[in-house]
């Protein structure tokens, strides 16, 4: 799995959710549950996952809605 977007932004998380699933990848919202013992003050950032052979297209997307400015950086691959 990789992360794509990590905010607090709940509207933006959906925004997002619904864009990727509706382009057939398959999101996953984590750390839900954990924003909502804050008692929905917004201190803990929620973070939307694709599986790691989705993520370059499922970026590309989110990208090209728009959204580049929010992507977490790609991880690196191959030797450090």
């Amino acid at each position: 799995m990789q992360e794509l977007i990590r905010t607090n932004d709940l509207v933006l998380i959906s925004y997002v959710e619904s864009l990727l699933r509706a382009a057939g990848f398959a999101a996953v919202v984590l750390d839900g549950h954990s924003s909502a013992v804050d008692g929905s003050l917004g201190l803990l950032p929620r973070r939307i996952m694709v599986d790691s052979e989705d993520a370059p297209a499922a970026r590309r997307l989110l990208a090209e809605a728009g959204l580049g400015h929010e992507l977490r950086p790609a991880p690196r691959v191959g030797p450090r």
